[in-house]
C-alpha cells in the first residue's frame, strides 16, 4: 500500500531526516516538505494527501492551529521534541505521537500503524452495501443501534458518548474510529461532536441544535456542513 505524505516541520534538520526516511520507504510517497503551517495549509486546499508528518511548536500557526483549520483530516502523525501536548494529541484524534528526534525504527512503527489502519478502512468500504447500525458493547452484551436513531456524538476524552432521543451509551473509541463506522448521514462538525444531518433543528452562525442540545460548528467544519445541507 502506497501512502501520499507531507512533512510540516520548521526545523531543517528535522524536516530532512524525515524526508530522507519518507523516501526510502516504499510506502511512503512524499509530495512536498514545508517550513510552516501555513505553506501546508495553502497546498492541502488544493491537493488532498493520506498522511501528515506534523510538527506541533511552529510559528505562527503551530501544528493544532493546522489541524483546527482543515476541513477534512488525513491519517496524523505528530513529531515534537516535548511530551506534554500528549492530551491535545488525543483530542484532536491524531494517530501516532512521536518524540523527536524521530529514529528509523520509531518512523517504521508509526508507518506501519497509518497502513494498518488504511487497511482496515479499505476492507470495511469494500464489503458491500453501507450498513445502517452499529452494534456497541454494553454490560457484556452487544445493543443494536440503528443510524436513524442517533442524534448526535459527543467526544469526552477517553471516551465517547452516543445520544438517542431516549438513552446515552458511553463507549471507549475515538471519534476518528466512529467517522469511518457511521454512514454518510453523519458528519463531524466539530473536532468533539459528530451529529445526524437529519437530526439538525436548526443551525445559527456556528452552532447547531439536535435533540435541544447547542452544539459548536468549527470554522473548518462550516463550509462543507452547508454544502451537504439541501439549502433554499
Amino acid at each position: 500500500m502506497s501512502l501520499t505524505c507531507i512533512i510540516v516541520e520548521d526545523e531543517l534538520m528535522s524536516r530532512k531526516s524525515l524526508q530522507r526516511f519518507c523516501e526510502q520507504h516504499q510506502s511512503m510517497e512524499l509530495l512536498a516538505t514545508f517550513d510552516n503551517a501555513q505553506k501546508a495549509l495553502d497546498f492541502l486546499s488544493e491537493q488532498s494527501v493520506d498522511l501528515i508528518w506534523l510538527d506541533v511548536e511552529m510559528p505562527d500557526l503551530t501544528g493544532f492551529d493546522l489541524l483546527e483549520k482543515l476541513s477534512s483530516t488525513p491519517y496524523v502523525i505528530l513529531t515534537t521534541s516535548k511530551t506534554e501536548y500528549a492530551y491535545d494529541a488525543f483530542q484532536y484524534q491524531v494517530t501516532d505521537y512521536v518524540k523527536k528526534p524521530v529514529t528509523l525504527p520509531r518512523f517504521n512503527l508509526a508507518v506501519e500503524k497509518v497502513i494498518d489502519l488504511a487497511a482496515r478502512a479499505k476492507a470495511t468500504a469494500s464489503t458491500g452495501p453501507e450498513r445502517q447500525e452499529i452494534y456497541i458493547k454494553t454490560d457484556g452484551r452487544y445493543i443494536r443501534l440503528p443510524f436513524e436513531v442517533i442524534s448526535y456524538i459527543e467526544n469526552t476524552g477517553d471516551y465517547v458518548k452516543i445520544f438517542t432521543a431516549t438513552q446515552t451509551h458511553i463507549i471507549y473509541a475515538t471519534m476518528k474510529y466512529l467517522e469511518e463506522k457511521l454512514g454518510s448521514q453523519f458528519m463531524r462538525v466539530h473536532r468533539s461532536y459528530i451529529v445526524h444531518l437529519d437530526k439538525i433543528v436548526d443551525i445559527e452562525e456556528n452552532t447547531l441544535v439536535v435533540a435541544n442540545k447547542v452544539i459548536p460548528i468549527s470554522r473548518a467544519n462550516k463550509a462543507e456542513l452547508m454544502n451537504r445541507l439541501n439549502l433554499l
